[in-house]
């Protein structure tokens, strides 16, 4: 029996296979180009075959299109990415007290407390720090991203560079090698300075305690664990899947959900060569107006989501697999 879990950022959709003991079978990382259907269609076209419908026996999606995945694929949970990473991060250590999560373009901190998320907070404007960020400044530098923390750990000083946003970071490196500092300070330095600006922004207020986790895509890069580990003083521990998080909470999720109600929602591998296409209105059954959107396969609806009553959501029965028979 294996479990599912998939999920759709705006940079990237991460897919994830756990057997029943949760050990990661397969991980695929794929660009969302701004499309999350033929993201999820072209992870499932690697998987199909491979993998039988009836081997999958439960199926969960996270990330900002977790609701559009989850008609695609038939979730069996669908969970917003703070229950997700907290319950990847515990599945690895119950002792865990904090996640540093830094994606494609969001950042993340949550704060457990005896396996129990109690804070968390987000990145709601700036894009300073996030993976988007530090790709464009390895482009920029022509540096693989591969290499980038490792020009870090090679500085035998830091230059002070403006972290607060993505515009002066960039402005502030540029006018550092304009006087002349080499690439692994300015590297350096900029480490250092999106971790100030991670913990005097996302982090403000909040008692950062051992032991710490850090997921997301820019955990690989070891010039920002470096310079965490130096502001926060104790170890930061990188897991091994550490940008396949998400996806991986989510097949735990769907597990237990599974295991409740006896059945499973998925609609198999053979989904990804369906035409499958969404369309929005607008609903007029009350002064809200939500803009629902509306899943398309071929000829029929799959699934609905974005109401906040939840009138659009509740109209499609569930298909049912039972696990019981």
């Amino acid at each position: 029996m294996y479990y599912l879990g998939v999920d759709v950022g705006s940079v990237s959709t991460d897919i994830v296979l756990l057997d029943e003991n949760s050990q990661v079978l397969e991980k695929i990382y794929l660009r969302t180009k701004g499309n999350p259907i033929n993201a999820i269609q072209e992870g499932f076209r690697i998987l199909n075959g491979k993998y039988e419908k009836h081997e999958i026996t439960g199926a969960g999606t996270t990330g900002s299109g977790r609701m559009i995945a989850s008609a695609i694929i038939g979730a069996d949970a669908a969970k917003n990415e703070i229950t997700a990473h907290a319950t990847a991060a515990l599945e690895i250590d119950q002792d865990v007290r904090t996640i540093i999560e830094i994606g494609g373009q969001d950042s993340k901190i949550i704060l457990l407390n005896d396996g129990i998320v109690s804070d968390f907070a987000m990145n709601t404007v700036c894009a300073a720090g996030t993976g988007s960020f530090l790709d464009r400044q390895a482009e920029r530098l022509d540096i693989p991203i591969e290499e980038f923390g490792n020009y870090a750990l090679k500085a035998t000083s830091s230059v002070r560079i403006a972290g607060r946003c993505a515009v002066f970071a960039e402005s502030d490196m540029i006018h550092k090698q304009q006087l002349g500092y080499n690439q692994a300070e300015i590297i350096r330095g900029l480490c250092d300075a999106l971790v100030r600006n991670y913990l005097n922004n996302i982090a403000k207020g909040k008692q950062i305690k051992a032991k710490i986790l850090f997921q997301g895509g820019v955990a690989a890069n070891i010039g920002m664990k470096k310079a965490f580990e130096n502001a926060l003083g104790t170890e930061v521990i990188v897991p091994e899947h550490f940008n396949m998080m998400g996806a991986i909470g989510a097949a735990i999720i769907a597990k237990s959900a599974v295991r409740k109600n006896g059945f499973t929602n998925f609609r198999g591998f053979d989904v990804a060569d369906r035409d499958i296409f969404s369309r929005s209105f607008d609903c007029e059954g009350c002064s809200n107006k939500c803009e629902v959107v509306k899943i398309c396969e071929e000829n029929k609806i799959i699934g609905y989501f974005g109401d906040r009553c939840g009138k659009w959501g509740s109209k499609l029965a569930d298909v049912k697999i039972d696990l019981l028979a």
